[in-house]
């Protein structure tokens, strides 16, 4: 008896190994995703402007980036005790205008460099829905607790996106010609959009995503890995919810966690990533008795496991 339709997948071509070099970018899910490629030590560098939703957010990053944009001062505001910047998430948000300006400036500079060297650049889309600020007409990437009358809320059209993806496309090209391309929609409900504006928003997205992969001039760097279609038609159930009904809990999380690690994960790093599992529960354990003889053994062939891991990769870093 089947009891679960299976989206069919296919190990990607250029699959991902401990020389691999990820840069991702997006919404919420993409830090989920990108927790769990830094929990097995991947090279890996995840949204240095903090979350961004929508396709004209991350084009925005991408382009100062490149064209080395700095930030000052008249570009950021104080409100609520903070100094924040409409390009950035509020998680980059500080009580201090310098800290801030000096951590918008430093981001891009990580970013320009991140799009330069990356193997794999991750880009997952959240939502079709932005916020044009009144007052300058600039499409922001967070409002910041701002009165939503200073805003005129928009939802992207396929053309709008699709020639937003475009160029992000392009402008990565014109300094990284090899980065190979994955974009996916994330699963993570936009329902304070309302529930027609979220499947509204969704169906943009995703087709706006399909003009551009189909498009014979973009090449072969570009890929699809389905997120979305995994939680909406793989785990058709509020028990793979968090208890806010709108983003996917762990359990759905690891498991769409392990389709990509089937698609995009060379079988050849498998026994790597075996020993950094191991280790990282062992730097989790919590032992009975700290000073027992047994834990220190426990600690020091812990240690003889990090060693290893790190004599072979120098840049793997573990907590300690």
């Amino acid at each position: 008896m089947k009891l679960q339709t299976q989206i069919p997948l296919t190990k990607a071509d250029h699959q991902i190994d401990y020389a691999s070099k990820l840069f991702l970018l997006g919404s919420c899910f993409s830090e989920n995703m990108g927790a769990k490629l830094d929990y097995y030590k991947f090279q890996t560098v995840q949204n240095p402007f903090g979350i961004l939703f929508h396709p004209l957010a991350i084009e925005n990053l991408i382009s100062r980036a490149i064209k080395k944009q700095f930030y000052s001062e008249n570009e950021v505001f104080f409100l609520n005790d903070r100094w924040h910047c409409f390009d950035a998430h509020s998680s980059v948000s500080d009580i201090s205008k310098e800290k801030l300006l000096g951590n918008l400036n430093a981001q891009l500079r990580v970013t320009q460099k991140k799009l330069q060297e990356a193997t794999h650049i991750i880009i997952t889309l959240g939502t079709a829905w932005t916020y044009t600020a009144n007052e300058t007409g600039k499409t922001v990437a967070n409002c910041h607790k701002v009165p939503q009358k200073e805003f005129n809320k928009l939802l992207l059209s396929v053309d709008e996106i699709t020639f937003s993806l475009q160029r992000i496309a392009h402008q990565i090209e014109t300094v990284n010609k090899n980065a190979q391309l994955i974009f996916t929609i994330s699963p993570v409900r936009h329902l304070k959009d309302g529930f027609i504006e979220n499947q509204r928003s969704k169906s943009h997205l995703i087709t706006a995503l399909n003009n551009l992969l189909g498009d014979p001039s973009f090449g072969a760097r570009g890929y699809y890995f389905p997120s979305y279609e995994i939680m909406m038609d793989e785990l058709r159930d509020y028990r793979f919810y968090a208890a806010d009904m709108v983003h996917p809990n762990e359990l759905a999380i690891d498991y769409i966690w392990e389709k990509f690690r089937t698609v995009w994960i060379s079988d050849a790093v498998r026994a790597i990533m075996k020993k950094v599992e191991e280790v990282q529960r062992g730097l989790r354990h919590r032992a009975f008795n700290p000073e027992g003889l047994e834990h220190r053994k426990f600690r020091v062939a812990l240690q003889d496991r990090i060693a290893y891991l790190k004599d072979t990769y120098p840049f793997m870093e573990f907590d300690s």
